[in-house]
């Protein structure tokens, strides 16, 4: 039997604590011991992005973090970026510009573009391109989300688009 350590985060704005052994990964500790399923798990190898979530305001990707490491931390994943029922902004751009398909990589892309755009003021489309591409789609192009994050980028930052 393998020692399990009581690990307590805030997602989204509310305090969970469950039981990690020490090897858990962050993303399997959210989808099998909180129950949050909507953090993706591709690759397992940090390459692919479908499981990035901000951790203290940064993205990180879940399948390279343990639980243990996360214990206290303030965690936002893709449940909490609808509020009262309403979707985000960004989720709503991402259906008006089509940026998405099969939807499994949809979470990590999302999670992704936030965290761009919270921490880049002035983006441009280059830096949306070089921003997005830490988190792979393989059913669509990558037009439709570029435009989205565009679109997003320039209603946050209160421009009329990114140049």
């Amino acid at each position: 039997m393998t020692d399990r350590t009581s690990v307590t985060i805030t997602v989204n704005g509310i305090s969970l604590t469950g039981l990690a052994e020490p090897r858990m990964l962050l993303a399997d500790f959210l989808r099998d011991e909180l129950r949050l399923t909507g953090t993706h798990v591709g690759c397992e190898h940090g390459v692919c992005g479908a499981c990035t979530v901000i951790v203290d305001g940064v993205a990180v990707r879940s399948c390279l973090m343990f639980a243990v490491q996360a214990d206290g931390a303030e965690i936002r994943t893709i449940e909490g970026l609808a509020t009262d029922g309403e979707m985000h902004p960004l989720q709503k751009l991402f259906a008006k510009h089509r940026a998405l398909q099969c939807g499994f990589c949809t979470p990590g892309m999302l999670m992704t573009a936030i965290d761009l755009v919270d921490s880049t003021d002035d983006l441009t489309e280059e830096d949306i391109r070089v921003g997005m591409s830490a988190a792979l789609c393989r059913c669509t192009g990558y037009e439709g989300i570029v435009n989205a994050v565009a679109e997003y980028a320039g209603k946050v930052h209160g421009k009329e688009g990114v140049r």
